[in-house]
């Protein structure tokens, strides 16, 4: 039998964490956590914490490590995690990993795993500026694995596609080169902590899962 999973996804922008982060929230029926969302929640919410955060992410700030680390924390007490979570895309920095180490241990959760998303600069970088949305709906197409059936246009209500500026080639390259800074150092601490696993994130979305659910029943089944 499977014992509580607890996953820590890291990787570069747009290597798949958010995708296959919502499949085995569904699989194994526990939350996906992503940091972006639970600050707007507690925004929404106008919690305490949400209001701390709103002040910087309206002068256009970072909101601080630790205001994002407490509100995790409240996160993590929920009902829903009891028998496990997935945190999409946090930690980011070392700093923010040893701040969360400490947190788990405050909430008596002695054993995690991380997995680093590995993809190759040049794939992720064609699949993303590949991408188009629906300038009316939102549909996302991608021009080499979903393209419309006209060019430029939305199969679903006609209206024009349009290229996010974070899907353009330059700034692709400029947030891989920033992951690849902040996060390497992230990489080789967990590494030394024998807590790493790095699976190759590109193919088929199916391909891996069963890569990452194989990584799952070897670190938590039993």
């Amino acid at each position: 039998m499977v014992s509580k999973i607890r996953l820590l996804f890291v990787g570069p922008p747009g290597s798949g964490k958010g995708t296959q982060a919502s499949i085995l929230s569904k699989n194994y029926n526990i939350p996906q956590i992503a940091t972006g969302d639970m600050l707007r929640e507690e925004v929404n919410k106008g919690t305490e914490l949400g209001s701390q955060a709103k002040a910087y992410m309206d002068r256009g700030e970072l909101v601080p490590d630790q205001i994002v680390i407490n509100m995790l924390e409240n996160r993590l007490k929920q009902q829903d995690t009891k028998e496990g979570f997935i945190l999409d895309g946090f930690p980011r920095t070392v700093g923010q990993a040893k701040s969360l180490s400490d947190k788990f241990e405050a909430l008596g959760i002695d054993k995690f795993s991380v997995i680093e998303f590995k993809v190759d600069e040049e794939n992720l970088v064609k699949r993303l500026s590949s991408r188009r949305v629906c300038s009316n709906c939102g549909e996302i197409y991608n021009l080499l694995t979903k393209p419309p059936v006209q060019p430029g246009i939305c199969d679903k209500c006609g209206g024009k596609l349009y290229q996010r500026n974070d899907d353009k080639e330059s700034t692709i390259r400029d947030r891989f080169k920033v992951y690849n800074e902040k996060t390497a150092p992230l990489i080789d601490y967990y590494k030394n902590k024998g807590i790493l696993s790095s699976i190759k994130a590109e193919g088929k979305i199916d391909i891996i899962t069963s890569d990452i659910n194989m990584h799952i029943n070897k670190v938590f089944n039993g």
